[in-house]
């Protein structure tokens, strides 16, 4: 006897029972296949950080407002260290 190659198998189709005439195979219609809708980016705000050399925030200031942060920084650095400024982003939750 010869090996016999075998065959993919297929799949079988999706079929559903007709209630009115139970002895009856109907074809089911294929699936919809749904997408998800793309998540928002989340919103994010500015603010003027000062930080000291250990890079530790000392103080948040809004991004409006650098020329009061950059006071402040210049006031923090002749008291002692170093002291600047950088942005920072935060997220903002609604």
């Amino acid at each position: 006897m010869a090996a016999a190659a075998k065959s993919p198998r297929k799949k079988k189709a999706v079929t559903e029972v007709d209630p009115e005439n139970p002895g009856a195979v109907v074809e089911a219609a294929p699936k919809v296949k749904r997408t998800r809708k793309a998540a928002a980016e989340p919103r994010i705000k500015l603010y003027w950080g000062v930080f000291n050399q250990s890079l530790k925030r000392v103080a948040v200031f809004d991004y409006e407002d650098m020329k009061k942060a950059e006071k402040h920084a210049k006031e923090l650095s002749k008291t002692g260290g170093d002291h600047f400024l950088q942005k920072i982003k935060e997220v903002v939750v609604v």
